[in-house]
């Protein structure tokens, strides 16, 4: 890696190791308590508070804003994870929930991400933002799948690296900080996320991310638990009252100017870089959830006013379930209703006789499942 990439930035500065094999590694500052915003990115950011706010008054209006939280998490954590390189769909992840058959390495990396946001969203009752909490996420998210054999939970105590496949520390793209720097940074970015300095959240959520995609504290699954922050800063600010704004979605459509605007801040300073594609990303993902979240509201009237008209009982809870869970079969029915068995049974032939849910073809017949096509239409179409 030539160090000459890497002029001294507000951001950081780069260092050669010593040696003939020595290699250039990236030393971040503490994060920037105050930055200038250029004129276009202030334009940028009145869009993406705007669009936040909208959202957020969306989820504060909503009947049952749980409905919409589940489905969201694993279109984000689907996207999150492809930007790894995983490979699996939001539909082979619900399916995957219903039903009793062994998780692929894909989908299980999925259903980690969806775990460790639940369970870190669970601890933000009795413990704040922190690298302990970062640390307890982490285990979850390399939990049995590739990666857990890299330190899970744990800083890192050596060094690591990016770059292609096959790149060797020397011609990596990225070499993080060495591990004896980890805890002063860790230290600073805890404390930037509890200070109220003078900087609008949503650029605070940026510089979050930032430096710690930099900081690169884990050998494995970083990226992932850096996307994940996003949305937890956003909500101990109080600017979401749900977890319903998703980045990774408008991310993984757009990985290398992700990554490359990521590594201009490393390298050249330029920070307006990556504001500006923060806060489209805000403002479209924003945007979308709102819309989506209408559509499914919608959605919801349409086949509560079917259920009524041909039953009453199970199957107007049945209606909302499927809105959390859109692939269904009788087990999990019976777990999350007070439901026997053939009751379940009899509710999702119910829900599928007035066109809510359709069956699904393929597995052995004790493990019959439905899905609500409509509700996956909404969630994954553009």
């Amino acid at each position: 890696m030539d160090l000459r990439r890497f002029a001294e930035t507000p951001f950081g500065s780069a260092r050669r190791t010593p040696g003939s094999h020595g290699y250039v590694t990236y030393f971040p500052h503490p994060i920037p308590r105050s930055v200038d915003i250029s004129g276009e990115n202030l334009l940028r950011l009145a869009d993406a508070e705007a669009a936040l706010g909208r959202l957020a008054g969306a989820g504060r209006l909503l009947p049952h804003p749980h409905l919409l939280v589940r489905p969201y998490l694993r279109r984000e954590a689907v996207a999150s994870t492809r930007i790894e390189g995983t490979q699996a769909s939001l539909l082979e992840v619900f399916d995957a929930e219903a039903s009793e058959q062994p998780l692929n390495a894909d989908v299980e990396e999925v259903v980690n991400y969806v775990h460790a946001m639940e369970a870190g969203l669970q601890r933000l009752r009795t413990l704040p933002v922190s690298t302990r909490l970062i640390r307890e996420m982490h285990a979850v998210i390399l939990a049995g799948v590739r990666g857990r054999d890299r330190q899970p939970g744990e800083i890192r105590s050596t060094q690591n690296w990016i770059g292609p496949p096959g790149a060797t520390i020397e011609t990596a793209t990225f070499v993080p900080p060495p591990p004896d720097e980890l805890a002063d940074l860790l230290t600073d970015l805890e404390r930037f996320v509890h200070e109220d300095p003078a900087l609008p959240p949503l650029v605070q959520a940026a510089l979050v991310h930032y430096q710690f995609e930099t900081i690169h504290p884990f050998l494995d699954g970083n990226g992932r638990l850096g996307r994940l922050l996003i949305v937890f800063f956003l909500v101990v600010r109080d600017r979401l009252p749900e977890p319903l704004l998703y980045l990774s979605p408008y991310f993984e459509a757009r990985r290398d100017e992700y990554y490359d605007a990521l590594q201009r801040v490393r390298e050249r300073g330029d920070l307006e870089r990556w504001l500006a594609l923060f806060l489209d990303g805000v403002r479209v993902q924003a945007t979308d959830a709102l819309v989506r979240a209408e559509r499914l509201i919608d959605l919801r009237e349409d086949y509560r006013a079917r259920v009524r008209s041909v039953t009453r009982g199970a199957a107007n809870d049945l209606v909302d379930l499927a809105f959390e869970q859109p692939v269904l079969n009788a087990r999990f029915v019976e777990s999350r209703l007070p439901l026997t068995r053939p009751a379940a049974l009899t509710a999702l032939r119910q829900l599928a006789d007035v066109g809510i849910l359709t069956e699904m073809t393929g597995g052995p017949r004790r493990q019959l499942r439905w899905r609500a096509q409509q509700i996956l239409e909404v969630l994954t179409g553009e």
